[in-house]
């Protein structure tokens, strides 16, 4: 081999090759870095409904609690009370209870419970995937909804409602694809 042939072979790259390069792997790391937030909003919603999700089974146990005692009246208490209190162990990002909050005043990721209205919001911290309710505002706040139908069976029927349902729900429709 020549000299002239064992010098093209030494070269290295080009500055033509170092820019492609650089730019491929520019596009991977935009691409990857968009899927990693994509997750973590998932996984921050994950964890929103499973809270949601523990204090429905503690709403459920606090109603039979009720029903085993025979004082059914106790009933509308539960939409009156913090439902954080039904939790043997509540989350780390439970902040406590507020007045009058709004989501400016709530550190995002966190839970806060509105003792004026009796709602138990969440605060998402990602919310590029978050459409709010009606209000507009970057929150969601759940309540207590106790069912009532009419009563159907003759033994009740001195009562004008008989109870069908009690759930943890959204105060308003909201989505978080």
């Amino acid at each position: 081999m020549s000299a002239i042939g064992r010098q093209k072979l030494c070269r290295g790259f080009s500055l033509f090759e170092l820019v492609v390069v650089i730019s491929i792997v520019a596009v991977l790391m935009s691409i990857f870095l968009g899927r990693v937030l994509y997750y973590q909003e998932q996984a921050e919603k994950s964890a929103m409904v499973e809270v949601a999700g523990a204090i429905q089974s503690a709403l459920i146990m606090q109603y039979g609690r009720i029903l085993t005692r025979g004082k059914t009246s106790d009933v509308e208490w539960l939409t009156k009370d913090n439902p954080m209190n039904w939790l043997q162990k509540r989350p780390p990002n439970y902040v406590g209870e507020f007045h009058a909050p709004t989501p400016l005043t709530v550190e995002p990721g966190n839970w806060v419970f509105d003792p004026n209205s009796r709602d138990l919001i969440y605060v998402p911290r990602i919310v590029d995937n978050f459409k709010p309710g009606k209000d507009g505002r970057q929150w969601i706040r759940y309540h207590v909804v106790v069912q009532y139908e009419p009563s159907r069976l003759p033994s009740l029927q001195n009562e004008p409602h008989e109870l069908t349902g009690i759930l943890f729900e959204p105060v308003e429709p909201y989505a978080w694809f």
